[in-house]
C-alpha cells in the first residue's frame, strides 16, 4: 500500500478513490501529479486513472509546478472551481491565497501582499510554503500561467499584449512559464484552442466571453432573485436572466454582463484594461459563490437537522420563472407565484419540509460598495434602499460609456458631497458620511484578506454601525462561512416557521450563512397574509 500525505495532510485513499471514480465534485480541492508522465490533472481528468505508486496529491497547481509538473491539456486543472478552502478557512494561507487572486501581487509584489496581511515576507513565505507547497512567488505565477491561457484562447491579443496583461514582467518569462507549464509555446496552445473548438475569437480586444464553472447542484432561482432584487437603476440592470452592471477595477472600469447556465456562468467581460481580467473573474466568482462545495454543504446542515422534519435537497425551480416579473419600485416581487422564491406546501410551518439544494451566499464586487449601500438600507425596504442607492449614483457616480450609465460613487466624493444628496434622518446621513470618510482617509481598510474579527471590530467602531451590519458586511466581503444574523426580522420568521432554535445553533457551524440564506428564503416564500403584497427581503430587521 502505497502512503502518501501532502504538505497540508491530504489523505491519500481518499484522494485516490476520487480520481478512480474522476470524482468531479473534488475538482479544485487538489491535483494529482504523475511522476511517470510529468503531468498534473484534476481529479476528473478521463485520462487512464495511473497507478496508486505514480501519483502524488498537491493542494494547488503552484505546488505542481513547482515540483516540476506541467499542466495537463486535456482536462486544463485551471480551469476548475477554485478550492473552497479558501473561503471556509480563515489562516493565514487562505486570506493569502483570496489577496492574491485578485491580483495584490501583479499590483505591488510580495511586500503589498504581505502588508496587507500584517505578517513579514519571510513568514508570510514560510507559511504559503508549509501550507500549500509553494511560497507568495510561485503561487502568483500559477495565477499568472492561468490569466495567459484565458486570453490566448479567448482572446485575438497579440502574444506581448498577452504577456503584460497577465502580469509578466517581460515577454520571455512570458513564454518560458508557459512552455513550463503547458508543454507548449503560446502559439501552439493558441492553435490547439482554434482547432478544437474553431475560430470563434472575437474581434474587439477588450470584450471576452468566458464559461465559470461551479459545484452542481446551485440554487439558480435564490440568486436570480437576489441580483434582480438589490439592482439599482443606473448602476445594475438584471433584465431576461442577465445581470449586467460596471465595477471599478486596478486600471479602470469593466462591464460585466452574467447569466447563470447549466454547469457555469456566462461572463461577458468588456475590459477597459485586460490587466484587471484576472481580479474582475476572481470578484464574479466570489459575488456569486461559485466556488463553494454545495454537497458537503448541504450534507453538513442535513446532519444538523436530525430529529427535525427538515432536510436539504433538490433545487425547488419553477420552469419559466423570470425574476424580473412584477416589478415595483426597482426591486422584484417577492410574490411565490412567480416562481423565484418558491413556496412550500402549507402555511409554510415545517412538515417534511425539503429545503433547496445547492443554495449560494451572494459575496461583493467591492469592500466600500458593500459597506455605504449596507448603511443606506439599514431600518428600510429594499425598494426603498434601491430608490436612496440610484439617487446617490445620478448625483455622484462616475459618468461611463456603456449600457450602465455610472460608476458607483467613490468614498472620497460621498465624504465631500453625501450630506447634500442623500436624505433621510440625519444620524443616518451622519453616519453614512462618516464611513465614507473613514474609507476615504484609509482609516477603514475592506479587502478579502481581513480576519473576521478585526473586521467586525472595525465596523462596529463606526458610529451607525451595529452587530448587524457588522455581520452582514463581515459575511459578504469575507465570504464567511459561519455567520448567523439572528436579529433579522426575516431571519427570525424564517425560523419560527422552520422550527429553528436560533439560539442553539452550534449545530450547523461552520455553515451558518448558508442556513441563513435558507431562513430567509423560507419566510419569503411564504409571507404573512396581510403583509404578502409588501413584503421585502433583508430590508427590515431588529433595531441594532
Amino acid at each position: 500500500m502505497v502512503v502518501c500525505v501532502s504538505a497540508n495532510d491530504l489523505d491519500f485513499e481518499r484522494c485516490y478513490r476520487a480520481v478512480a471514480t474522476r470524482d468531479s465534485r473534488f475538482d479544485g480541492h487538489f491535483v494529482t501529479a504523475v511522476r511517470t508522465t510529468g503531468i498534473y490533472c484534476r481529479p476528473s481528468c478521463p485520462a487512464i486513472t495511473p497507478k496508486r505508486a505514480n501519483v502524488t496529491f498537491l493542494p494547488t497547481a503552484a505546488a505542481a509546478q513547482q515540483g516540476g509538473f506541467r499542466a495537463c491539456r486535456r482536462c486544463l486543472p485551471d480551469a476548475a472551481p477554485g478550492s473552497p478552502l479558501w473561503n471556509t478557512r480563515a489562516d493565514l494561507a487562505s486570506r493569502a491565497m483570496r489577496l492574491i487572486g485578485d491580483g495584490v501581487i501583479e499590483r505591488g509584489g510580495v511586500p503589498a501582499l504581505a502588508n496587507a496581511l500584517g505578517y513579514s515576507q519571510r513568514q508570510l513565505t514560510r507559511v504559503l510554503t508549509g501550507e500549500l507547497g509553494a511560497g507568495p512567488l510561485a503561487l502568483a505565477r500559477a495565477h499568472r500561467a492561468h490569466t495567459a491561457r484565458l486570453l490566448i484562447q479567448t482572446t485575438r491579443l497579440p502574444m506581448s499584449d498577452i504577456a503584460f496583461a497577465a502580469g509578466f514582467a517581460s515577454i520571455r518569462q512570458f513564454n518560458d512559464t508557459v512552455r513550463e507549464v503547458f508543454a507548449v509555446s503560446p502559439t501552439a496552445l493558441r492553435e490547439e484552442s482554434r482547432r478544437r473548438n474553431g475560430d470563434t475569437l472575437p474581434a474587439t480586444n477588450g470584450l471576452l466571453t468566458l464559461r465559470l464553472p461551479y459545484r452542481e447542484p446551485l440554487d439558480r432561482s435564490w440568486l436570480e432573485w437576489f441580483l434582480a432584487a438589490h439592482a439599482v437603476p443606473g448602476l445594475e440592470l438584471y433584465e431576461s436572466g442577465v445581470y449586467t452592471r460596471s465595477l471599478r477595477t486596478p486600471h479602470g472600469h469593466t462591464t460585466i454582463r452574467l447569466s447563470i447556465q447549466p454547469g457555469h456562468v456566462r461572463a461577458a467581460l468588456s475590459l477597459q484594461d485586460m490587466r484587471d481580467l484576472a481580479p474582475t473573474v476572481a470578484r464574479i466568482r466570489h459575488f456569486l459563490d461559485l466556488d463553494a462545495d454545495p454537497v458537503g454543504i448541504d450534507e453538513a446542515l442535513t446532519a444538523g437537522m436530525a430529529g427535525m422534519p427538515l432536510r436539504v435537497g433538490l433545487p425547488c425551480e419553477v420552469p419559466g420563472a423570470d425574476p424580473t416579473a412584477q416589478r415595483s419600485n426597482g426591486a422584484a416581487a417577492v410574490s411565490p407565484a412567480n416562481g423565484v422564491v418558491p413556496r412550500s406546501n402549507g402555511d409554510g410551518r415545517a412538515n417534511g419540509i425539503v429545503l433547496p439544494a445547492g443554495i449560494r451566499v451572494p459575496g461583493c464586487l467591492d469592500g466600500p460598495e458593500l459597506l455605504l449601500r449596507t448603511m443606506i438600507g439599514q431600518q428600510i425596504s429594499v425598494a426603498a434602499a434601491n430608490t436612496h442607492t440610484a439617487r446617490l449614483v445620478q448625483q455622484l457616480g462616475e459618468p461611463i460609456d456603456g449600457p450602465i450609465p455610472h460608476l458607483f460613487p467613490t468614498a472620497e466624493a460621498i465624504a465631500e458631497h453625501g450630506s447634500e444628496v442623500l436624505t433621510g434622518p440625519g444620524r443616518r446621513i451622519e453616519a453614512i458620511v462618516g464611513a465614507a470618510k473613514a474609507l476615504a482617509s484609509g482609516d477603514l481598510v475592506l479587502h478579502s484578506g481581513r480576519t473576521a474579527a478585526e473586521l467586525r471590530r472595525d465596523l462596529l467602531a463606526l458610529d451607525g454601525v451595529g452587530p448587524w451590519t457588522a455581520d452582514y458586511v463581515t459575511m459578504r466581503l469575507l465570504a464567511d462561512p459561519d455567520v448567523l444574523l439572528p436579529s433579522d426580522l426575516v431571519v427570525r420568521r424564517g425560523a419560527a416557521l422552520l422550527g429553528v432554535d436560533l439560539t442553539a445553533t452550534a449545530r450547523w457551524s461552520p455553515w451558518r450563512s448558508y442556513l441563513t440564506m435558507h431562513l430567509w428564503k423560507h419566510a419569503l416564500a411564504n409571507p404573512e397574509p396581510r403583509a404578502s403584497a409588501k413584503i421585502e427581503p433583508l430590508g427590515r430587521r431588529a433595531a441594532q
